[in-house]
């Protein structure tokens, strides 16, 4: 069956992309300067990253819909790295992940997300759309205690998210929830307007953002202080393009042979590169013409970008999926929007600041509470919950660890639990026993794990001891050695008790049977 093909026309791919892209520009500004606050480092560094991955990663990548930045996963890392080392050297550990990365795709180890079974991967988008929401409601009605794109349950300040939830009511501001509300009316309603060529030019999320920035205007000018400054977009103001430069805070290369610098080096090269494999697997899960990105591909993407990131004075980036979701939910069909919202990132530090700094966080909020909605509908619960506990509690297991943890421990605490639930399933019916002519037959179909102790020892237990017993294990090609020293044990009991136990083998093709005891030995 082929796949649906994205237009060819740029200009076609343009009207979708380009709105896309400016959304998702706004779902950047804050996620990078967050993670920038909440890492301890300078915010100049969050954007730096956030423009060399919309710029340098998009190019060298052949995901069509991912989208790269400042990863919230790597903030305890980064923040941990940056106190004991100090910025430039950290720096330096950035640049070397970043060749690790490198190394890692040329050396094909990008296959790794494949491993994680299906149900833990829809629990892992279901969780990140729950956090999302639980993290942008105190953003809507104005409580902004909580960095930006941390989507850990631990805050740095040791708040964590169901606490903002409820000390969120002590801090409601009237202005920012009067524009959640208009904007959530007009998500809701745009939609439904989808006729006129207007409403099909321009995407809801767009339309919020910029409705939410002249709102914010007018509270401002009307009644003052009924919206807080803290509630706004806040870039950093710079007079030129070379005031810019002149805040680039470069690397220390003389940290190359530090054996703690390469520690951190190494440990952020791991991490990042498995959240953006996940990520990756994700976004394509999203991705409405069910395209396949490379993974190998991915990760030389996104070593050059951390090796330039570094170099610059960024944070580490990764593929996110907050971002990314966002550009899927608004439209986005190519790696252009991803580009244009890594140039207007660029553009708006150095020329638009002022403009873009009017756009109130609640609106982006509400955009990012759809975003996440979608990312853990209904049906998608309904769906898992028919499909039997096999699939459904990795599924619960992952979302629940994910909310209580952090997305990587999470998911791979839901691939543990995936694990289980495969081998347990493999393991159905690998043992039948049947009444042959006058004896038992235990007949192993399926290569035979410790899983199935328990039941073995259960057949050995009830098996008569005035008839002999056959074990036929012919169609297998591996018995664990738990298996193999219980039959052991049974067949020395057996001898003493004057049992025949004859088992069955397959070697070389050829059946051979082994009478290891006859009645009577």
């Amino acid at each position: 069956m082929s796949l649906p093909v994205v237009s060819r026309s740029l200009f076609a791919s343009l009207k979708s992309d380009l709105p896309a892209g400016l959304v998702v520009f706004l779902v950047a500004v804050p996620l990078c300067l967050g993670i920038a606050q909440a890492s301890g480092a300078p915010l100049l560094s969050g954007l730096i990253a956030g423009i060399v991955a919309g710029l340098v990663v998009t190019l060298a990548s052949a995901s069509p819909l991912s989208v790269s930045g400042p990863a919230a996963g790597l903030t305890v890392i980064v923040a941990t790295g940056i106190k004991e080392l100090g910025l430039r050297p950290f720096l330096m550990s950035v640049v070397l992940a970043g060749g690790l990365q490198v190394v890692m795709g040329l050396l094909r180890l990008g296959g790794i997300a494949h491993f994680f079974p299906s149900p833990v991967i829809k629990g892992m988008l279901a969780a990140i759309g729950m956090l999302i929401v639980l993290k942008q409601v105190p953003h809507a009605v104005g409580y902004d205690a909580t960095p930006e794109g941390n989507l850990a349950l631990v805050q740095p300040d040791g708040s964590t998210t169901f606490g903002a939830l409820l000390d969120m009511i002590d801090h409601l501001s009237p202005g920012a929830m009067l524009i959640s509300l208009l904007c959530t009316g007009i998500m809701l309603v745009w939609p439904l307007l989808q006729r006129g060529a207007m409403t099909r030019l321009v995407p809801p999320a767009l339309l919020v953002v910029v409705g939410g920035g002249v709102v914010a205007t007018l509270l401002n000018g009307w009644w003052p202080g009924l919206l807080a400054s803290r509630h706004i977009v806040r870039l950093p103001l710079f007079d030129s393009a070379m005031a810019v430069l002149a805040a680039v805070i470069s690397p220390d290369f003389t940290h190359v042979a530090d054996p703690a610098v390469w520690r951190v080096a190494v440990t952020l090269a791991l991490v990042a590169s498995l959240e953006t494999l996940l990520s990756l697997e994700a976004v394509d899960r999203l991705d409405p013409y069910r395209r396949i990105s490379p993974p190998n591909r991915e990760l030389l993407a996104q070593g050059l970008g951390n090796v330039v990131s570094g170099l610059l004075g960024g944070l580490p980036v990764t593929s996110v999926i907050v971002r990314s979701s966002a550009n899927v939910q608004a439209g986005g069909q190519t790696r252009l929007a991803a580009f244009l919202h890594g140039l207007l990132l660029l553009v708006g530090l150095l020329f638009l600041a002022p403009l873009f700094n009017r756009v109130p966080l609640a609106s982006l909020a509400v955009v990012l509470i759809f975003v996440g909605l979608r990312l853990t509908p209904w049906v998608l619960w309904r769906q898992m919950w028919k499909a039997g506990a096999s699939r459904f509690v990795p599924f619960g297991a992952t979302v629940v660890a994910i909310l209580l943890t952090d997305l990587l421990k999470g998911t791979v605490l839901g691939l543990f639990v995936g694990l289980f639930f495969m081998i347990r399933r493999q393991q159905e019916n690998a043992i039948v026993v049947e009444e042959r002519e006058g004896r038992r037959v235990l007949r192993f179909l399926k290569d035979v794990t410790f899983l199935q102790k328990g039941r073995l020892k259960e057949i050995l237990r009830t098996t008569p001891t005035d008839r002999p017993l056959l074990i036929d294990r012919r169609v297998v090609d591996h018995v664990d050695d738990d298996i193999e020293e219980i039959l052991d044990e049974y067949c020395a009991e057996a001898g003493r008790r004057g049992v025949a136990v004859e088992i069955c083998f397959e070697e070389g093709g050829e059946a051979r049977r082994e009478a290891r005891l006859a009645r009577g030995a």
